[in-house]
């Protein structure tokens, strides 16, 4: 099994490492653990204090991150102000106390303040309940004992205090506007000190490596960086990008003959480099025979060797996984011990755990399926048909329930979101991309304001649902739409805390319900994250499309679940409409059909070469498709394999821009208006439009949110967005897209790569066709490369088969 990266993917700009996505969300933090949990339960603790929670889609709503700004004059929204701040709790218990102080004007009224307030604590000591400053107070508990205080200090009068008119009723409100704010930077700790720099930068002079590694160096490595490199020149193989040849003419130079292949500090450091590499071609962990076999082609001695030198450090982490043969009968409880054959897997530690949590997480979820539905979901049952019916049946008994089907079946999963919400759940759905969580909130506004459509039903006429927001049809639905509009986020935002409800005490989402679309771009850190931030009782709906590519982070949590078995799955019976839907439908069963485009909703462009194919796809995008179909260039995509190459995305945003925006890019390459994807974090990637730079970085336009990109992270995390990889496009969709296939690209070809391709477009979709027969060689023949996992085992040994 190879440890190479999928095809010519990459998973992000610089090193694949999806390491800030599970410590820190959208913020792209660094150290493995639950600090972006906590920052998530700190910003939203607010939604403590909002009383009837889930009462109605209007309290549910109130829960929001934004619902106490919009309704400042509530008292209840006042509280939960106070409840998400320090200060805030502060200035709620001391506003009763204060306003005794205020109105005491002669020392005969302080004394029989004085002798009341003694009196109270009197009474209050003897009914054995002191109440200590009500700072722990919110909502109006809050607000009645600060009434309380002001009628015993005399400031009102009972009459006045509570024959008060009452505040107005809350109303759902929009999320918050954010300011714009520097990009964070996806490594987070904090820079090293300059002298472990210079450090670093004299060992790396000695050895002839260049001295611009120094910071990422001393960053991985620490404060002795310096004399842990000296010491073992391979640990140079940390830094993202540094291969093995390389560390090895770097460790010649500085220990000279004493430098050997068999040295145990290169087996080791080869080890952990090869588990690296094989977390960013998806695997959790390597089976023992293929990573020592990878050892042996690295050129190192005795690989069985470097494995236990690895594993006795601490490196990896060894695993015996029980094979199951088929048609074996299961194992019976004897008192003498059965042989099983097993599997031994060497993995990376933070992987492992990320593995081992998210199965309990989900056996958890699976295991506590509420025996009672209640009425709540009797209601939401009885508003359904069809497919979303058969959807909301299984989720009303199942804490855990999986949901198949194509682009038209996400209607079904957004029927459940829409008629849950309406009977008062805490119910949100979560997209992989603001593209997808735009479309799905225009889908909801658009059947919300029509009887009868929150019924499963897909709409006849995606120009509808773009019509009913306000857009003309055909426009992309991301701009405009606030996030967390109809309980619509996406999975980054909700774990950073930036969208979503809010948390408890103990850091867990409050949700009855949480779907996740486009699930298989769940990898195994940020699927764990998420369970863990479910509490006991709620339900997870896991939907999506098993035929797309899977995650660029390591895992392939949703085709482990799905083989499982171990929770309910429903299958959509709704076909993608029109000649699109039937050629991607086709696709997936893996026949490359001839399918009748009568309105040109389909065009196959024959090139020569790679020269040809970029000339074509130029034309199209900025004369063609805009001409022949209605589709401006700014709402048409190019997908293309990989980033390199004389078609690459690369080549390709290079003709466009001299087309479309031509300038001297005098923003490190970029100008105003060029069309970008920003990379917060390894593996994520936002599109966007330039806006400007100046000192503070370049400023940009990511689905409707300004962001600025600090100046020495541009190269890095942004890149032209004219053309992207299926990678970079999935969970998203155009009006029209352009799939370039020109002949070096014959080898990264498969059938999820073409589904995934092919499916990004709404209304017209054109090949540049440069690959001949392996285009329906790959449809046929070429499945997804497999990935070694432990999340399908450790599932089968808590959760029975269902």
């Amino acid at each position: 099994m190879s440890t190479e990266p999928e095809t010519t993917e990459e998973a992000g700009p610089g090193t694949p490492d999806t390491r800030e996505v599970r410590e820190g969300g959208a913020d792209g933090s660094t150290d493995a653990g639950t600090e972006g949990r906590t920052e998530g339960s700190v910003a939203a603790g607010g939604a403590e204090g909002a009383e009837g929670v889930g009462a109605s889609e209007d309290a549910g709503a109130a829960g929001e991150p934004g619902a106490s700004e919009d309704a400042g004059a509530s008292e209840d929204a006042g509280a939960a102000e106070g409840e998400g701040s320090p200060e805030g709790a502060e200035g709620v218990a001391g506003e009763g106390a204060g306003g005794a102080g205020e109105l005491s004007e002669a020392e005969a009224e302080l004394a029989a303040q004085r002798i009341e307030r003694e009196r109270i604590e009197r009474r209050k000591a003897e009914k054995g309940g002191p109440i200590a400053a009500g700072a722990k107070l919110s909502g109006k508990a809050a607000d009645l004992l600060a009434a309380v205080r002001a009628v015993e200090s005399g400031e009102k009068p009972p009459a006045t205090v509570f024959t008060e008119p009452a505040p107005a009723p809350r109303r759902p409100a929009p999320e918050p506007v954010r300011r714009p704010q520097p990009a964070p930077s996806p490594v987070t700790p904090a820079a090293p000190a300059p002298e472990a720099v210079d450090a670093v930068r004299r060992v790396l002079a000695e050895g002839g490596a260049p001295d611009t590694l120094a910071p990422q160096v001393a960053a991985v490595l620490g404060e002795d960086a310096g004399t842990t490199l000296r010491e073992d020149p391979w640990q140079l193989l940390r830094v993202g990008g540094v291969r093995p040849e390389q560390a090895d003419g770097f460790a010649r130079a500085l220990l000279g003959p004493d430098c050997g292949p068999d040295d145990a500090r290169r087996g080791r450091a080869v080890t952990v480099w090869l588990l690296e590499q094989a977390a960013v071609a998806g695997h959790t962990a390597l089976e023992l025979p293929t990573l020592t076999a990878a050892l042996g082609r690295q050129g190192v001695p005795d690989p069985d060797a470097a494995v236990q030198d690895a594993l006795a450090e601490g490196e990896a982490l060894v695993f015996q996984d029980a094979l199951e043969e088929p048609g074996a009968p299961a194992p019976q409880d004897t008192d003498e011990e059965q042989e099983r054959p097993v599997r031994v897997l060497v993995g990376l530690e933070r992987y492992a755990l990320a593995e081992e949590s998210l199965a309990d997480g989900l056996a958890r979820l699976a295991n506590s399926g509420p025996e009672d539905a209640g009425q709540a979901w009797e209601a939401v049952t009885a508003g359904l048909s069809g497919g979303a019916a058969e959807l909301a049946r299984a989720v009303a008994g199942h804490g855990l329930v999986l949901h198949t089907g194509g682009e038209a079946a996400r209607a079904e999963p957004a029927a459940l979101l829409g008629a849950a919400r309406a009977a008062g759940l805490r119910a949100y759905a979560a997209c992989h991309t603001p593209n997808g969580r735009s479309h799905l909130t225009a889908y909801l506004a658009a059947a919300s304001g029509r009887a009868g459509e929150a019924t499963g039903r897909p709409t006849a006429d995606p120009a509808r649902q773009e019509e009913a927001m306000g857009r003309p049809a055909g426009h992309p639905a991301q701009p405009g739409v606030e996030p967390g509009a109809h309980g619509v986020v996406t999975v980054s935002g909700l774990l950073a805390g930036a969208e979503g409800p809010g948390r408890d005490a103990d850091g867990t989402l409050e949700v009855d319900l949480l779907i996740v679309l486009d699930a298989p771009q769940l990898d195994v850190e940020s699927a764990a994250m998420l369970v863990e931030s479910l509490p006991d009782g709620a339900r997870l709906v896991l939907s999506g499309d098993p035929g797309v590519l899977w995650s660029a982070g390591p895992g392939r949590v949703f085709a482990d679940l799905l083989a499982a078995r171990v929770c309910p799955q429903t299958v959509s019976r709704v076909p993608d409409p029109g000649p699109l839907g039937e050629l991607v439908s086709g696709i997936g069963v893996g026949e490359l059909n001839q399918v009748a485009a009568p309105g040109k909703e389909i065009v196959i462009v024959p090139v020569r070469d790679a020269g040809e194919a970029v000339h074509r796809t130029v034309q199209l995008v900025a004369d063609s498709v805009p001409r022949a179909i209605g589709v401006p260039a700014d709402q048409t995509v190019v997908i293309t394999p990989g980033h390199g190459g004389a078609a690459g995305t690369r080549a390709l945003n290079s003709a466009l821009k001299q087309r479309l925006n031509p300038g001297p890019g005098r923003f490190g390459g970029f100008d105003p208006g060029d069309r970008i994807v920003h990379s917060p974090a390894p593996g994520r990637t936002v599109p966007g439009v330039v806006v400007n730079a100046d000192a503070d970085g370049l400023h940009l336009s990511c689905a409707g949110a300004h962001v600025v990109v600090p100046r020495e992270r541009v190269e890095g995390s942004v890149r032209h967005g004219w053309a992207l990889t299926a990678h970079q496009a999935v969970g998203a969709r155009w009006p029209a897209a352009v799939v370039v296939l020109p002949g070096d690209a014959a080898q990264a070809l498969s059938r999820p790569w073409v589904y995934t391709a092919f499916g990004r477009a709404e209304r017209h979709l054109s090949v540049v066709h440069g690959v001949e027969q392996a285009l329906p060689r790959a449809v046929a023949e070429v499945p997804a490369k497999p990935r070694t996992t432990r999340l399908g085992t450790l599932l089968r040994t808590q959760v029975p088969a269902s």
